[in-house]
């Protein structure tokens, strides 16, 4: 049961080790796109060019959707970001229940968005955790941990496509083991929650660091970025660190460009830090080196991001 493409490398192992798959849950096929096509999703594309049965209920609160689930007389139900909570009809279904594959350190970042709160919030380590399901938001007993560094340019994406090969591998060895694992009972005092984003948490506050800021760049990709206003239109910010202050002044309004020239532009953030923007896209056009954006839109020291 899964959803984004994250979740493709679980059913692909799943696969590769032999293990029947008797059905594919994914969410329901919908618009995307500038022309609105009917788009399916990564998981249920793999299972269709693999030949196999793909179930997309519109909704999983139903008798008739329980039986059905039933019927599939599987051993287990494996869920990794099928993106609906599970009824407990769905999670008593099978002997061993459902496993999921979680891309967090359980109890830490339950919750839709792991990935990103993780990078946004700064931690330098993460990991992913297989748990057995219950009825709670991410609240079920750990069954497999494996933690891995978060590298302090690496974005959400990249971090995810990491994340999703280490959960196939640890879903695998989980099932190997699944007889002789004994589960552990999360210490729900130290759990912290990582919701949906929304647009507006992509905008940049420039009173914040500029270690914070870096953390927004990177932790807010794909969605919803970090962004900010420039001479009334919008500025997406794709890559960003923190600058050295060396002779550039710090104590202006944040906001404030304080460099543009060449391939640098350092914008004044609060705490008297200073960010240097390296990639960035205006409102309308590509995204484009700091070079080309200022080559294109001249921008002058003093201006204010944000206004």
């Amino acid at each position: 049961m899964g959803t984004p493409l994250a979740a493709v490398p679980s059913l692909e192992r799943m696969i590769a080790a032999g293990h029947e798959i008797v059905a594919v849950y994914s969410q329901p096929d919908r618009p995307s796109g500038r022309g609105n096509r009917i788009t399916f999703s990564p998981v249920k594309q793999f299972a269709v060019d693999h030949g196999l049965l793909v179930m997309q209920p519109a909704k999983v609160r139903t008798d008739e959707a329980a039986h059905t689930f039933r019927s599939h007389a599987a051993d287990v139900a494996v869920v990794v970001a099928y993106g609906r909570i599970l009824p407990d009809s769905f999670l008593s279904a099978f002997h061993y229940g459902a496993v999921n594959v979680h891309f967090s350190l359980l109890p830490k970042y339950r919750g839709a968005a792991p990935v990103n709160w993780a990078i946004v919030n700064g931690e330098t380590e993460t990991g992913v955790t297989t748990m057995k399901m219950d009825s709670g938001l991410d609240t079920g007993d750990i069954l497999m941990q494996r933690s891995t560094p978060i590298g302090s340019n690496e974005n959400a994406v990249e971090l995810m496509e990491g994340l999703s090969m280490i959960g196939a591998d640890l879903l695998e060895e989980t099932l190997v083991q699944i007889d002789r694992i004994e589960p552990q009972v999360q210490d729900h005092a130290k759990s912290t929650l990582a919701p949906l984003m929304s647009k507006e948490d992509g905008r940049v506050d420039w009173k914040m660091t500029a270690c914070e800021i870096a953390n927004r760049i990177r932790g807010f990709q794909p969605f919803p970025t970090a962004f900010t206003s420039f001479r009334g239109a919008r500025l997406t910010l794709w890559q960003g660190s923190e600058a050295a202050a060396d002779e550039l002044e710090t104590n202006n309004v944040p906001g404030s460009i304080v460099s543009a020239a060449g391939d640098v532009l350092v914008v004044q953030c609060g705490g008297r830090t200073l960010l240097q923007v390296t990639e960035a896209q205006p409102e309308g056009k590509r995204r484009m080196s700091v070079r080309d954006l200022i080559n294109g839109i001249r921008p002058v020291n003093g201006e204010i991001l944000g206004q």
